[in-house]
C-alpha cells in the first residue's frame, strides 16, 4: 500500500469516542459477578468520575473548538460538531446504564448483604425521627436558600456542586412570590449518612443519601410558603486552565488566579432529577446556556461517585478485594543500606506487586546520609500530605543541595502543587516550575554521593508519579540504578530543566521532546527491514493511550511488512487494528483489572536481540512533543526477561482483556475452554514468591 493510504480516515478511531469506550469497559466490571460486591461499586462510581473529567476538559475544549467555527478535523476527519453529537449519544447511554447499573443490580445485592439505601419512604418512625433532627442540628443552619426575583439574580453554581431547584406557592414575609428558589448543598456536607444503629432501630450499614434528607425536610427553609416541588441538579463546567505562559512573569501566580475560575467555567453539561417539569429543566437550560444534548436526566443521586464513601464505611472483607501486602525484593531486606544494594547492580519494582518503600527509602537515606551532596527530583502528582516532600525539606535543612522541579499545570492537583512548592521553598529548597510551554511529566530522583574520595550517581526512573497511595492502585516501573551514563544523562536532564543552556546529547536515555519520537520511528523502521529480510522482527507496546499519528503510520507500514505487533493499550486507541492489507499483523487488547494498568513498556524483537524500555510517556503527541519525558532502557539481561514475561502474561490474560477490532468496538476476550488467566492475579502471586 502506498504510504499516502495510510491517512485514509477510515484507518483512525476518533480519540474522545476511543476515551468513553474505556469507560464503558470500566462500567462493565460493575457488572461482573466474579468480582466482590463493593469493588463493583466502586468501578460504578469510578465510571462517574472518570465520565466528569471527560466534559470538564475533553467535551468543553470540542465545545470551544465548535463556538470558534473551527474546521479542522483529526485523522478520523470528524469536525467538531460530529464529534459532539457522537459524544452526546453514546455518554447518555453510558449514563442510562451507569443507573440502571445502580438501582437495578447494586442497591438489591447490597441490600442482600444487609447493605441498605433508604430511601424516604421507607424510613421508619425512628429514622425519620433522628434525620429530623440531623437536618435541624447538622444541615439547616448551614443551608441558606436562595429566592429568585429582581434582588436576588440566579446564583454562582459550583463546578460539580449539589444543588436544588425549589418550586413555591405563597408569599414570603416581605410579600415576594417569584415561585422559585435555589438550595445550595455546602460541600463540606458528606453526601451520604450512616444512620446509628441503636437509635433509629436501623442495621449496621444503612444509609440515607445527603439528598433525601434535604428533599424531605426542605418545607424547613420556606416558612409560609408551600413547596410544589424539589429537584437536585448538578452543573458540570469547562475546568481547563488557561496560562498564557509566554505573557505571564510569575507561572504560580497564574495557575493560582486561573484555579479560582475554574469552579465557575463555561457549563458543559446538567444533570437533573428524572422528575422535574419540564419548564424548570427549561429554565435552567436557558440559565447555563446549554442546549438538550448536554442534559441528563438521571434516576437517582447526581453525584453517584460520591456513593463511594461507603466503602470506607463498611467493615465487610468478604464484599472487597482481598488485602495484599506488596512484598519487598530479598536484596533490599538483606540489608538496611540501599546505596550499597543498588551498587550491587540494577533494582526494578514493579508496584503495587512490590511495594513503594524502597523508594521511599531511598529518599529517605538519602536526605540523612552526610555523604549524600545533593538531590534532584521532579514531582507531578504527590499527594496533598507527601512523605517525600518531607524528606526533601530534612534534606534542605541539613544542608544539602536540593532542586525540585514542580509540575504546576498537573490538571486537578495543581492546587496541591503550590502548596507542596511553597512548602519546599520555605525550607531553602531551590523549586522550579520546569520549561515554559512544556510540562514536565518525567519522573526521576538524581542523588550525588561522595564514596572513596569521588562522586557516585544514583538514580530512579519511574513510569509513575512519587504518589505513595496511588503506588498502591496503579501498575509502575520503578527502576533504582547507578550506571554512570544513566546518572550522567539525568543529570543533564535537570540542567535543561533548571539552567537556560544547552546539553550534549543523552547516551542511553531517551527525552521527549528531543529523541524519543524519532527513535521510536526509527525502531520501527528497523523491525521493518528485519521482516523484510526474513529475519525476527515484533514490536509490543503497553502505554496509556497511544494516538500520535506519524507513530501509527509506521506501525501500519510494519504490519504491512509483516511484523507481528501486540498492542496493550489501557485507554485511548486511534489505530484501527484487523484491517485487511494494512493491520491485519496488528491486535489491540485492554486490560481492565483490580489496579489501573500504568505502566509504559516499549518491546522490540531486534532480530533476535530484543531491546526493552520503560518510560514516562504514552505514545501520544502531547507525550512525544509537547512534554518532557524520559525513557530509559533494561540494560540488565534479568530484568529485561523478566519484564518481558510480565508482558506475556497481559498477552495471555483472558480474564480481565478486551480486545479492539477493526469496528472500533471492544469485545472481552474469553477463555474458550481454556483455563482463566490474570495477569494482575499472576503477578501478584509470582512477586509474593519471589521476594
Amino acid at each position: 500500500m502506498d504510504t499516502s493510504d495510510l491517512k485514509q480516515p477510515e484507518l483512525y478511531i476518533n480519540r474522545e469516542l476511543s476515551l468513553l469506550e474505556f469507560n464503558w469497559r470500566v462500567l462493565e466490571q460493575a457488572k461482573d459477578d466474579s468480582i466482590p460486591l463493593l469493588e463493583r461499586l466502586r468501578y460504578l462510581c469510578i465510571s462517574t468520575t472518570n465520565l466528569d473529567e471527560f466534559f470538564e476538559v475533553r467535551v468543553a475544549a470540542l465545545i470551544q473548538r465548535a463556538q470558534l467555527g473551527s474546521t479542522q478535523a483529526g485523522p478520523d476527519n470528524m469536525m467538531p460538531q460530529e464529534i459532539l453529537n457522537a459524544i452526546s449519544t453514546r455518554s447518555h447511554e453510558i449514563v442510562t446504564e451507569q443507573y440502571n447499573v445502580l438501582n437495578n443490580m447494586m442497591f438489591p445485592l447490597l441490600k442482600k448483604q444487609n447493605v441498605r439505601f433508604i430511601r424516604r419512604a421507607e424510613w421508619n418512625n425512628s429514622q425519620e425521627k433522628w434525620l429530623y433532627s440531623y437536618f435541624q442540628e447538622e444541615l439547616l443552619p448551614i443551608l441558606s436558600p436562595l429566592g429568585l426575583d429582581p434582588a436576588h439574580p440566579f446564583p454562582r453554581i459550583l463546578n460539580k456542586s449539589l444543588n436544588f431547584i425549589v418550586q413555591l406557592t405563597g408569599k414570603d414575609a416581605f410579600g415576594r412570590n417569584s415561585g422559585l428558589a435555589i438550595v445550595q448543598a455546602p460541600r463540606a456536607l458528606p453526601r451520604v449518612i450512616q444512620l446509628p444503629k441503636d437509635e433509629t432501630q436501623s442495621g449496621s450499614h444503612d444509609f440515607v443519601f445527603l439528598s433525601s434528607i434535604i428533599h424531605s425536610y426542605a418545607n424547613e427553609l420556606f416558612h409560609g410558603m408551600k413547596i410544589k416541588g424539589c429537584y437536585q441538579f448538578r452543573v458540570t463546567r469547562n475546568s481547563n486552565l488557561f496560562v498564557d505562559e509566554e505573557e505571564v512573569g510569575d507561572l504560580l501566580r497564574a495557575v493560582e488566579g486561573e484555579l479560582a475560575s475554574r469552579r465557575y467555567g463555561d457549563a458543559v453539561r446538567l444533570e437533573i432529577a428524572h422528575n422535574c417539569p419540564d419548564n424548570l429543566v427549561k429554565f435552567l437550560l436557558d440559565r447555563f446556556e446549554i442546549t438538550e444534548k448536554e442534559l441528563f436526566q438521571v434516576e437517582g443521586p447526581v453525584n453517584l461517585n460520591r456513593t463511594q464513601a461507603v466503602y470506607d464505611l463498611i467493615d465487610k472483607p468478604d464484599l472487597k478485594f482481598p488485602s495484599f501486602t506488596p512484598s519487598i525484593p530479598q536484596e533490599l531486606l538483606r540489608s538496611s543500606d540501599i546505596f550499597n544494594v543498588i551498587k550491587k547492580g540494577d533494582i526494578l519494582l514493579h508496584h503495587p506487586f512490590q511495594s513503594f518503600a524502597p523508594v521511599l527509602d531511598f529518599i529517605r537515606q538519602a536526605s540523612t546520609d552526610p555523604n549524600v551532596l545533593s538531590i534532584k527530583q521532579t514531582l507531578y502528582r504527590t499527594g496533598a500530605q507527601s512523605t517525600i516532600v518531607d524528606h526533601l525539606v530534612e534534606a534542605a535543612r541539613a544542608g544539602k543541595e536540593v532542586t525540585v522541579v514542580v509540575e504546576l499545570r498537573a490538571r486537578f492537583d495543581e492546587a496541591a502543587n503550590i502548596e507542596l512548592a511553597t512548602k519546599l521553598q520555605e525550607a531553602g529548597v531551590h523549586v522550579v516550575y520546569g520549561i515554559v510551554g512544556y510540562k514536565t511529566h518525567a519522573k526521576m530522583v538524581h542523588i550525588v554521593r561522595r564514596e572513596n574520595k569521588r562522586l557516585r550517581q544514583y538514580v530512579h526512573l519511574g513510569t509513575g508519579n512519587y504518589h505513595a497511595r496511588t503506588a498502591r492502585l496503579y501498575t509502575d516501573y520503578g527502576l533504582l540504578t547507578c550506571d554512570k551514563q544513566i546518572g550522567k544523562d539525568i543529570h543533564n536532564v535537570f540542567l535543561q530543566l533548571t539552567s537556560l543552556g544547552k546539553v550534549a546529547k543523552l547516551d542511553k536515555i531517551l527525552q521527549s521532546p528531543f529523541t524519543l519520537h524519532n527513535e521510536l520511528l526509527n525502531k520501527i523502521e528497523q523491525e521493518i527491514s528485519f521482516a523484510t529480510k526474513g529475519r525476527p522482527a515484533r514490536i509490543i507496546v503497553k502505554v496509556n493511550a497511544l494516538t500520535e499519528r506519524q507513530v501509527i503510520h509506521g506501525l501500519y507500514r510494519a504490519s504491512i511488512a509483516g511484523v507481528k505487533i501486540d498492542l496493550i493499550i489501557r485507554g485511548i486507541c486511534d489505530l484501527r487494528p484487523g484491517i485487511p492489507g494494512v493491520s491485519d499483523n496488528i491486535q489491540v487488547r485492554s486490560i481492565v483489572g483490580r489496579f489501573l494498568e500504568h505502566t509504559r513498556v516499549y518491546y522490540f524483537e531486534n532480530d533476535g536481540k530484543p531491546e526493552v524500555y520503560a518510560a514516562s510517556a504514552d505514545w501520544m503527541s502531547r507525550n512525544l512533543m509537547q512534554r518532557v519525558e524520559t525513557c530509559f532502557p533494561l540494560q540488565s539481561v534479568a530484568l529485561r526477561d523478566r519484564v518481558i514475561k510480565d508482558i506475556n502474561y497481559y498477552l495471555k490474560d483472558n480474564k480481565q482483556a478486551w480486545q479492539l477490532h477493526n469496528d472500533g468496538t471492544y469485545r472481552r476476550i474469553t477463555a474458550d475452554g481454556e483455563e482463566l488467566f490474570s495477569a494482575q492475579a499472576m503477578l501478584l502471586e509470582k512477586l509474593a514468591q519471589n521476594s
